[in-house]
């Protein structure tokens, strides 16, 4: 059997097993719809809270940020762990004890005011479709490599799937079919991982494998054998930093702040029964979360070891058909400069700009136009994403191995577009029309309207993987941005500050949010070129000034809230409701 027949089958079989779930746990009201009727066991959404929360991004992208950025990539991995601990022991009980649907309904609720409600509803919206633009391109660029159709014709099939069970089941379908997604997806990581780790070292555990010896009779351990050659290749060190102190804690903060404002995430918490399991589904959300971001560090390491060791001084003609097969989709270039057909990668760009091919051209079956080479001895482009795609490839591992990696990558991409459409519905049906437009429909008909939010969601969500504006890299810096920046405070105050009013909390969500859009806008869209520290303000990146625009709206927020009406009676005595737990002396939620 082919490795393109076996993907089929496998891929397939998974896809029916989401249909599946979504036919037999097909909401039947609007609670079903938007929070799985609250009756989710723990255990269960612990699952399906990992499989939310590790998308496309993680699955694909943080092995290849952690293989080319070495030390400086650990920023991803602490921000993004760090914001999941952040949300779930500092917000999700509490919202979860609040009562509401989304996040705006908090917002709207807390602070006694439709137009609170509104600026979180657009907010919430433009950090959606930023993570669904990049999930739909992933599938469609998953179907491409390991399926080989077009990458619109696989993006129509991730739209066909996940409207089935997002428009079919909502929030009900999309938790028991995230379960099912997670299953695959962490099977699928892991097991590269573990063959990988055995190639490289012998050790069977990829996460003890990054510490172990290297079997190549150097003596050297995987991080020392990493520094060497990269060092001999004209790179800086692995395990050496670039960034400025001062920006790697703003990135991580903007990673954490901004994560633990996410609202698909936090809805995730609404779903189980009572406070104590979201506390509990929280835990075991945490350990399957930690499964994958232990296991990236090391696979990152072994990768790009390897690929060096494959690639490196190979002469084209005998490289392995991996290289020429992600060539074809753009993901591989090779320029031969010194025009002797071997193949030499060394530090630097090979050419000016992205990649930009015409098939069908050129003696390796495309053409690289519309770029200058560059002064240098490195004739090697590599996108960053293939590390874990191409990871059973570049270790040479079974056939099977490959068809699940594909079947992970589209879990992870699929679970993680389901969640973020689904909110865009709610907050559009609910939010939007239930509570600010039109109070007077029905529940028959606001399940109506929000199936028809979530399919009109898939819709757009598919336009923008099939033909994604030229930024869509940039803005996921501007999506953590902005939800640090406007959602994050607006959230923390209203649980913790009983007398954070309206005006406050406005003020400091539209102040936090046009600080940072500015800044964001302005380095890497108005002038890049400028995007350097010595320009930046105090040393921080457009990444990490979310953690600026943070503290701006905090300090608006405080400001504005001591001159202006004091928050009602009856909102503070349910600030105290949600903080104070049942039995410690003050009024309580029956």
């Amino acid at each position: 059997m082919t490795t393109q027949m076996l993907t089929y089958i496998v891929v397939g079989l998974t896809f029916a097993l989401y249909i599946g779930i979504a036919v037999w746990s097909r909401a039947a009201s609007t609670k079903d719809f938007y929070v799985a009727g609250a009756g989710v066991h723990p255990l269960t959404n612990g699952m399906a809270t990992a499989a939310d929360w590790m998308s496309a991004g993680s699955f694909i992208s943080i092995a290849g940020m952690i293989a080319f950025a070495g030390y400086d990539g650990s920023v991803y991995l602490m921000g993004w762990t760090g914001g999941y601990v952040l949300l779930a022991l500092l917000l999700a009980p509490y919202l979860r004890m609040f009562g509401q649907y989304t996040v705006p309904d908090f917002i709207g609720e807390r602070y006694y005011s439709s137009s609170a409600r509104v600026v979180a509803v657009i907010c919430l919206v433009f950090i959606c479709f930023t993570y669904v633009a990049g999930q739909m391109r992933g599938v469609g660029v998953v179907f491409s490599r390991f399926l080989e159709v077009e990458i619109t014709t696989g993006v129509f099939i991730g739209m066909a799937v996940v409207f089935f069970y997002a428009v079919l089941g909502g929030m009900k379908g999309i938790t028991y079919t995230q379960v099912a997604q997670y299953c695959v997806m962490i099977f699928a990581y892991i097991t590269p991982a573990i063959f990988v780790s055995m190639l490289v070292t012998g050790n069977p555990v990829p996460q003890l494998g990054l510490a172990s010896e290297v079997q190549d009779g150097s003596g050297l351990r995987v991080l020392e054998k990493l520094d060497q050659v990269l060092v001999d290749l004209g790179f800086t060190p692995y395990t050496d930093g670039s960034k400025a102190m001062i920006d790697v804690f703003t990135i991580t903060l903007v990673l954490m702040a901004g994560t633990a404002g996410l609202p698909h995430v936090i809805v995730r918490f609404f779903t189980v029964p009572k406070v104590s399991d979201a506390r509990k589904s929280a835990g075991y959300a945490l350990v399957f979360i930690a499964l994958l971001y232990t296991t990236a560090p090391a696979l990152a390491a072994f990768a790009r070891l390897t690929f060096i060791d494959t690639v490196n001084n190979t002469a084209y003609a005998e490289a392995p058909s991996w290289v020429k097969t992600w060539e074809d989709i753009g993901l591989i270039a090779w320029l031969d400069k010194n025009e002797d057909g071997t193949i030499q990668y060394a530090a630097g760009d090979a050419f000016e700009g992205a990649p930009v091919f015409v098939g069908g051209a050129g003696e390796h079956g495309q053409k690289l136009v519309e770029n200058t080479p560059l002064d240098n001895t490195n004739e090697v482009y590599v996108d960053r994403d293939i590390m874990m795609l191409a990871s059973p490839e570049i270790a040479n591992l079974p056939p099977w191995v490959l068809a699940l990696v594909a079947a992970g990558g589209l879990a992870a991409a699929l679970s993680t577009a389901a969640g973020l459409l689904l909110v865009v519905s709610t907050s559009l049906s609910h939010d939007l029309l239930k509570k600010t437009l039109r109070p007077d429909i029905t529940e028959k008909q606001e399940l109506l309207y929000a199936r028809g939010a979530a399919a009109v969601a898939v819709c757009f969500a598919g336009y923008l993987g099939i033909n994604p504006p030229g930024f869509v890299a940039q803005v996921i810096a501007f999506a953590f941005g902005l939800a640090a920046a406007s959602l994050f405070p607006a959230i923390f105050l209203g649980i913790f500050v009983r007398n954070m009013n309206r005006e406050g909390a406005i003020a400091g969500m539209l102040s936090g949010l046009l600080f940072t859009a500015a800044y964001i806008v302005y380095f890497k869209f108005v002038n890049p070129a400028a995007s350097t520290p010595d320009n930046w303000w105090l040393g921080i990146s457009p990444e990490g000034i979310g953690s600026l625009g943070m503290m701006i709206n905090f300090a608006v927020a405080f400001t504005v809230s001591r001159f202006t009406a004091q928050t009602p009676d009856y909102v503070k005595a349910l600030v105290d409701d949600v903080r104070i737990p049942s039995g410690a002396g003050v009024a309580h939620r029956h």
